[in-house]
C-alpha cells in the first residue's frame, strides 16, 4: 500500500513539475514589472503635469461621465483617444480625478513597454541568449533621466505610449508566424493605433508595407517563385494599406458622428538652412532619451552615471547599423521593421516641422525602444561569443544604481497649488487664463476651481480652440468672474495679452496679488464677452 502511495505521489508531482516551470517566466516578468512600476511612478511624480497632461485627464474624466465620442471637444493634433485615454479612464475609475492619474498613466505606460521590448527582444531565442537579449533591451530602457528625460518618457502622453501597441504588434508577427489570422490582427492593431496617433504611419504602416513589397518581390522576381509562395508577405502589405486607410478614417468619422475634432498636424518639409541645426539637435535628443544627456552638466557622481549611459546609445546606433548593412539580406522581419521604422522616423524629423526645441524629441521616442530591441537581438549572440558579458554586468550595476539615485527626489507640488487654493478660499471657482494656466490648475484642484483657456485674437480675447469644450465658454451653462494670470502668459506674448483683456472685458473691479499670480476680477459674467 505503501509504495502504491508512493508511485501516485512521484506520478502526480511528474505532471505538475512541467507546469510549475512554465509559470516561471510569466511571474518572473509579472514581479519585475511591478517593481519597475513603482519605480517609474516615484520618477514621474517629481515633475507636476502640465496642460497636456491635464487635458487628456479631463477628457476621460468626460468620457468616463457618458461623454464616450468627446462630443464638443476641439484636441490637438493627436487625440490619443484608443490608447492613452481609455487607459486614463480605468486609472479615473479607480483612483477618480486628479493630477496623479498623468503619473499613473505615465509610469503604467513606460513599465508596459519596458516589458514589450525586452519580450520582442528576447525573440524565440532560449538559454543564455535569450535572457542576455531581454536584458539589453530591458536594461538599455532601464533608467530615463531626471527633469527632461521624465516629461518626455514617462509623465503626460507624448508619442511614447503610441510605441507600445506598435511593439505588440511585431510581437505577435514574431511569435505567430505566417498564420492566416495574423494579418488581420496586425492590421487591426495598426489601425487601432493609427486612430490616436497619426505617427503611426511612420513607425509602423510605412515600415511594414515598405517591408512587405520587398521580401515579396525577393520571393516572386529574384526566388523566382508564385505569387502564392509569397502570401504572408503580400497579406502583411494588404494590411498595411488596410490599417492606413481605416485608422485615418476613425477621427473623422467620430467628428461626423458628432464626436471630437482633432487638428491637422504640420506635414511640409524644413528649409535647407535648418538641417545643421535640426541634426544637432536630434544628437542631443537621442542622448536624452537614452538618458545621456550630459549637455551643461558638472563633473559629479551623477553625471558619471549620466555618461554610463552613452554605452547603451552606443549598443543601439551599433546594431541599427548592422540591421541597416544586412537589411535586404537578413532574415528576420521584426529587425527589418524596426531598422525601417527608426530610419524613416528619423528622416522625417530632422526634415520636418516638429524639431523645435529639446522636447520636442519625444516626435522620435520609438528611436529608444526599437533601439534597445534590435540590440538584443542583434547583438546578444555576438557579446556572449566576444565573452563581454562580464563588462555588460557592471554597465547594469550602474543602470541600477542610476535608477536608485533617481527614486531619491521627492514628489513635486501640485501645478499652481497656490493659486486654486486661494480661489477656492475666497469662493472663486470659475474663470479664465492662458493655456498654461487653465487645464492644469483645473486638475490640480480635482475640478473643483475651473480656469478655461483664453488667448488672443484679431483684437480681443477669444477661447483657445485647442485641448478644449465648447460649453465652457457657453454664457448660459457657465458664470467666469475672473481672469488668472502668472508669470506667463509667455513673455513675448504678455503685452497684447494684457491689452486685449482690457479691451474685451474692461477695467477689472479688484485685482489680488497671490503669490507669483495675478487674480483679476469683475462683477458679470466675463464669458458673454467672448
Amino acid at each position: 500500500m505503501v509504495s502504491v502511495q508512493q508511485d501516485n505521489l512521484t506520478e502526480t508531482e511528474a505532471s505538475w513539475r512541467p507546469a510549475a516551470r512554465r509559470l516561471v517566466f510569466p511571474l518572473a516578468v509579472t514581479l519585475a514589472g511591478v517593481l519597475l512600476f513603482a519605480c517609474y511612478l516615484r520618477m514621474s511624480l517629481t515633475m507636476a503635469p502640465t496642460s497636456d497632461g491635464a487635458s487628456n485627464a479631463l477628457q476621460a474624466w468626460d468620457m468616463l461621465h457618458g461623454n464616450l465620442l468627446l462630443h464638443g471637444w476641439s484636441l490637438s493634433d493627436v487625440s490619443f483617444y484608443t490608447t492613452e485615454l481609455p487607459e486614463y479612464v480605468l486609472v479615473e475609475l479607480i483612483f477618480g480625478l486628479s493630477a496623479h492619474v498623468v503619473n499613473i498613466g505615465g509610469a503604467l505606460t513606460y513599465t508596459v513597454l519596458v516589458v514589450s521590448a525586452a519580450l520582442l527582444a528576447k525573440g524565440k531565442a532560449t538559454g543564455a541568449e535569450g535572457y542576455l537579449r531581454m536584458s539589453l533591451a530591458a536594461g538599455i530602457m532601464l533608467s530615463p533621466q531626471l527633469v527632461s528625460g521624465v516629461s518626455v518618457l514617462i509623465l503626460q502622453p507624448d508619442h511614447v505610449g503610441t510605441t507600445v501597441p506598435v511593439l505588440l504588434t511585431w510581437l505577435i508577427i514574431d511569435r505567430a508566424g505566417p498564420r492566416r489570422w495574423v494579418p488581420f490582427a496586425v492590421g487591426l492593431m495598426l489601425a487601432w493605433a493609427l486612430a490616436a496617433d497619426a505617427i503611426v504611419l511612420y513607425i509602423a504602416i510605412a515600415p511594414l508595407l515598405a517591408v512587405s513589397l520587398i521580401r515579396a518581390y525577393r520571393v516572386i522576381v529574384q526566388e523566382r517563385g508564385e505569387i502564392s509562395a509569397a502570401r504572408p508577405e503580400l497579406s502583411l502589405a494588404a494590411a498595411a494599406v488596410a490599417a492606413a486607410a481605416i485608422g485615418l478614417a476613425v477621427p473623422s468619422v467620430i467628428h461626423l458622428l458628432a464626436g471630437y475634432h482633432v487638428h491637422e498636424a504640420p506635414n511640409y518639409f524644413t528649409s535647407g538652412t535648418q538641417l545643421p541645426a535640426t541634426a544637432s539637435l536630434t544628437l542631443h535628443g537621442l542622448l536624452l532619451l537614452f538618458g545621456a544627456n550630459f549637455y551643461r552638466l558638472s563633473f559629479s557622481f551623477a553625471t558619471g552615471l549620466v555618461l554610463l549611459h552613452v554605452v547603451g546609445l552606443a549598443l543601439a546606433i551599433w546594431a541599427f547599423c548592422s540591421g541597416l548593412r544586412r537589411f535586404l539580406k537578413v532574415d528576420d522581419l521584426v529587425v527589418q521593421l524596426l531598422v525601417a521604422g527608426t530610419l524613416i522616423i528619423i528622416t522625417a524629423y530632422v526634415f520636418g516641422q516638429k524639431a523645435e526645441g529639446i522636447i520636442s524629441i519625444r516626435e522620435i521616442a520609438a528611436a529608444l525602444p526599437f533601439g534597445a530591441v534590435l540590440a538584443g537581438r542583434l547583438l546578444a549572440g555576438r557579446l556572449l561569443s566576444a565573452r563581454l558579458v562580464p563588462v555588460l554586468a557592471v554597465v547594469a550595476v550602474g543602470y541600477a544604481v542610476t535608477l536608485a539615485v533617481n527614486l531619491a527626489p521627492g514628489p513635486a507640488p501640485a501645478a499652481n497649488g497656490e493659486l486654486t487654493g486661494w480661489l477656492a478660499g475666497h469662493g472663486y471657482r470659475y474663470g479664465l487664463g492662458d493655456y498654461w494656466l487653465a487645464n492644469s490648475a483645473t486638475l490640480a484642484s480635482e475640478d473643483e476651481v475651473r480656469i478655461r483657456a483664453v488667448t488672443t485674437g484679431p483684437s480681443h480675447l477669444i477661447p483657445y480652440d485647442w485641448e478644449s469644450e465648447s460649453t465652457w465658454y457657453d454664457p448660459w451653462r457657465n458664470s467666469a468672474s475672473f481672469v488668472a494670470l502668472a508669470s506667463v502668459p509667455r513673455k513675448e506674448e504678455n503685452l497684447p495679452w494684457l491689452s486685449q483683456m482690457t479691451r474685451t472685458f474692461g477695467p477689472p473691479a479688484h485685482v489680488y496679488h497671490v503669490g507669483k499670480y495675478l487674480v483679476l476680477v469683475w462683477n458679470y459674467n466675463l464669458l458673454s464677452r467672448l
